[in-house]
């Protein structure tokens, strides 16, 4: 069981090494998400979760990826089961597929699972689309109008589905500053996306995955100010 596997001194692979209080650290970010998505879901606006470590990599039974536990389809699944939201909509932006965030939430009625990532990239999953999984994929390098055209349609597929709950997979190593991708996002591309989030007529509720740039923090608060209203899209 993963939960006992977390507390076992023994590396999960070359990417996921174990930590003494990893654990710990994990339920604390899964923690924080269902926190986040209980803000949105009473209305106190938008939330995010700035947790680390990452969680769309993790499946049921293996952490992977830099990632412990799922903490985005845990959280999707408390709103369900716990909160009563009756369609769930999770959009993924990181550079890479969210495998374990797919394979959690694959054929579950009443939930969609979207998600842009490069390809070919690590894990190598998200190939095709299929049930409710909706995969577009941006080879490296590409233009920014080329990944944004994925974007766009991904986020239209979102608001299609009709949900009453949208949780983001906010990941930032789409960025053309990053050291492990090869995408061309600038900063203000990211704020593009959080004004989508802030026009968008649902609760939206987000978790930070990805991103490993220097400027991260300046990525993060773009999305979030263009969220919030106080910044216009690019």
């Amino acid at each position: 069981m993963l939960l006992d596997r977390l507390g076992e001194a023994q590396d999960f692979d070359a990417d996921t090494p174990w930590f003494a209080e990893i654990d710990t650290h994990a339920y604390r970010a899964s923690g924080c998400a269902v926190a986040a998505v209980g803000a949105a879901v009473t209305g106190q606006g938008p939330a995010i979760s700035l947790m680390r470590p990452p969680g769309h990599h993790a499946t049921r039974e293996q952490a992977m990826g830099f990632c412990y536990l799922n903490h985005i389809a845990i959280a999707a699944l408390h709103a369900q089961v716990e909160l009563g939201a009756q369609r769930v909509a999770v959009w993924d932006f990181d550079a890479h597929h969210g495998n374990g965030t797919e394979a959690i939430l694959a054929g579950r009625p009443r939930t969609l699972f979207a998600s842009v990532h490069q390809s070919p990239c690590y894990p190598g999953t998200g190939l095709t689309s299929f049930e409710n999984c909706h995969n577009w994929l941006v080879p490296p390098l590409a233009s920014r109008e080329r990944h944004f055209e994925a974007l766009q349609a991904s986020w239209d597929r979102v608001i299609a589905f009709d949900p009453d709950l949208v949780l983001v997979s906010a990941g930032f190593d789409a960025y053309v500053g990053d050291p492990i991708t090869e995408m061309t996002l600038e900063e203000q591309d990211f704020a593009t996306l959080g004004s989508w989030l802030h026009d968008a007529r649902v609760p939206v509720a987000a978790v930070l995955e990805g991103g490993y740039s220097p400027d991260l923090p300046g990525l993060v608060e773009a999305f979030l100010a263009a969220w919030n209203g106080m910044a216009a899209s690019a």
